[in-house]
């Protein structure tokens, strides 16, 4: 501490915990402090506040200190256009590249369709891959060959393996965890692999040729504790795997590198990120091995992605890079904002360059490292991850490691029942996607794309004689809201205009505005459109507004006040007039007056949201 800072600190004293929450108590009204405090689908608490930590714990740094490789995405099926965007982002201020297949954890929609040497070739032309750039490689069961194929082109270019940094990307679990097969039992199918790593280390490609990708556990909507067991069970099995055929345990552990999503929860995100290199240091600890910084990549989170009003996922995408870059990801790979769509095209690459390229170079967030060493915060929660997560994985090697926990489906089972409890919380919007269940734009204008998205190219056949287990699908947490959109935009398509619900403001503006944007909000989610009745107390005026409107919904807005005054009145007219009533706001006593006026449904934060709008959407056509 300098000593003007010193001098700031005497003219402005720290305040003290039990002076805060005094003024918290009070702020309260005689609500109890734990309503402040919030818990992880995983169990972790989450404080408003935190003391300052009393010691900070082991630092969180990148294998190779200072900035973070920015990683220009390849995906599009064909392999000349993939170059011309591969080149474009390098210039463009890319430092290396992620090279996508169909079929990979990573397809969402794109990746190349081949792997032949004529195609790898096409791809790489003119990527000076002896400059040492990174290049991840995701793995793919549709693409078995890739990894030979760019072996043979680096030979072809009589390039040292050594000096590059390119990750093959071998990860059997997680494809079988996506795919819900493996080729062959694990006893046989770790041999193959082991195989395959071992002739990558000799031949020289040592960065990254083994990944323990835990993507698909936040893509199927796991948690953090469950993607960090997933990954470090996954390392461990590849560790034993390598071990069991004739590598090192040094050697085995140089080869293995990590990969987890990032996305917008930025607290959670760091202390992840963070968690996996402690938890992988204890591996290597009881290994008898000196723990190494861990190669870590980072993606930003599919599950977060949205169709509708993607411009938002550009801010998603920062929050998620600014996470895994404070966190100390090695390489971080953001998804074009349009992904979703399709095919980015020019634009949406160059955003996502930029978003890292403006946080490197402008908001300079890579200068420390490990910046959130000692705050409270940060190490408390990346403390809770990890007994969390080592617990997970624990559990994970009692039942047999995890070939074969994914072998018996109980992992996919918790991963499916914590999925299960955060789709209940979107479709109540307690978990909040803006443009989908809060604040939806429903004229909003499309974007292009260069091809529209095909689901196809996520999925892979099994072989002959695989080995079955249960599927983790990957699915974006917008995704059932999307679906009433879709359905009313079929419905404006075929009849030129969107199924409407009127809303029947009473009162004074001051009484209705709250609950009429909410009401507006609410139905628009679904793509039901939203309008403004008159501002007027006379119930034949409503009705005959809502007549006009050629709506077959109205909702009530107002105070509760109102409510109790004209409520039941304005609902009997407009039932007499044809509508389908719903009424914004929790009914209490008056529900039983509100049911015999017609009003047939109560919508209010907290509600079954999908639920209702689905049965309005219906309802308004």
């Amino acid at each position: 501490m300098t000593a003007h800072e010193t001098a700031i600190a005497g003219v402005f004293p720290q305040p003290t915990e039990e002076q805060w929450r005094k003024l918290v108590d009070k702020a309260l009204k005689g609500a109890s402090f734990d309503t402040l405090v919030s818990k992880t689908y995983g169990g972790v608490a989450l404080a408003p506040l935190y003391p300052r930590a009393a010691a900070a714990g082991p630092r969180a740094l990148r294998r190779t200190p200072g900035r973070w490789s920015i990683l220009g995405r390849v995906d599009l099926a064909d392999a000349d256009a993939a170059n011309r965007f591969a080149i474009e982002d390098l210039e463009g201020g890319a430092d290396g590249l992620h090279i996508v297949f169909a079929g990979s954890q990573g397809a969402y929609g794109g990746g190349l369709t081949s792997d032949s040497d004529e195609t790898i070739g096409r791809l790489l032309a003119n990527v000076r891959l002896d400059y040492g750039i990174p290049v991840l490689v995701e793995a793919s069961p549709r693409a078995p060959g890739a990894a030979a194929a760019i072996v043979r082109l680096v030979d072809s270019q009589h390039i040292d393996p050594s000096i590059t940094r390119i990750s093959l990307g071998y990860d059997p679990l997680g494809l079988q965890a996506l795919h819900g097969f493996a080729p062959a039992p694990w006893p046989q199918e770790s041999k193959a692999f082991a195989a395959a790593a071992k002739a990558a280390a000799a031949a020289g490609f040592t960065s990254g040729a083994v990944v323990a990708d835990a993507r698909v556990i936040h893509a199927a909507g796991g948690e953090e504790t469950q993607e960090l067991a997933f990954a470090l069970s996954a390392a461990v099995a590849y560790l034993r795997a390598l071990a069991d055929n004739g590598l090192d345990l040094e050697t085995a552990r140089a080869l293995i590198a990590f990969r987890l999503a990032a996305d917008a929860d930025e607290f959670l995100g760091v202390a992840k990120f963070r968690a996996i290199r402690r938890l992988w240091a204890r591996v290597e600890e009881a290994c008898g091995l000196t723990p190494k910084p861990a190669l870590i990549f980072a993606e930003t989170a599919w599950r977060m992605m949205s169709r509708r009003d993607p411009w938002n996922n550009i801010l998603r995408g920062t929050l998620a890079t600014f996470s895994a870059a404070i966190g100390g990801a090695d390489t971080i790979t953001v998804l074009p904002f349009t992904q979703a769509l399709g095919a980015p095209d020019s634009f949406a690459h160059r955003l996502a360059r930029d978003t890292q390229l403006v946080l490197q170079d402008e908001s300079h967030i890579d200068v420390v490292d490990d910046p959130t060493s000692g705050a409270g915060g940060f190490e408390t929660l990346t403390q809770e991850l990890c007994e969390r997560a080592w617990a997970a994985f624990q559990q994970i090697e009692a039942e047999g490691g995890l070939p074969a926990s994914l072998e018996k489906g109980t992992f996919q089972g918790r991963v499916a029942e914590t999925a299960g409890e955060r789709a209940k919380k979107v479709a109540r919007a307690r978990e909040k996607i803006i443009g989908a269940n809060e604040f939806p734009d429903i004229h909003e204008k499309a974007l292009d794309v260069l091809a529209p998205f095909d689901a196809s190219r996520q999925n892979a056949e099994a072989p002959a004689g695989a080995l079955k287990t249960a599927a983790l699908a990957p699915r974006r947490l917008s995704e059932p809201f999307e679906r009433l959109r879709d359905a009313s935009d079929a419905h404006a398509a075929k009849t030129g205009a969107r199924p409407r619900v009127f809303l029947a403001n009473l009162g004074s503006v001051a009484a209705f505005t709250a609950r009429a944007n909410f009401a507006k909000n609410f139905f628009e989610a679904g793509g039901v459109e939203a309008v403004f009745g008159p501002e007027t107390d006379s119930s034949a005026e409503i009705a005959g507004a809502f007549r006009d409107s050629g709506a077959k919904l109205a909702c009530l807005c107002s105070s509760d006040r109102i409510y109790g005054d004209m409520a039941e009145a304005v609902a009997i007219a407009l039932k007499g007039a044809g509508a389908k009533l719903y009424l914004a706001g929790r009914p209490g006593e008056l529900e039983d007056r509100l049911r015999r006026s017609g009003v047939g449904e109560f919508i209010y934060v907290g509600c079954d949201m999908h639920d209702v709008l689905q049965r309005a959407l219906e309802e308004a056509k």
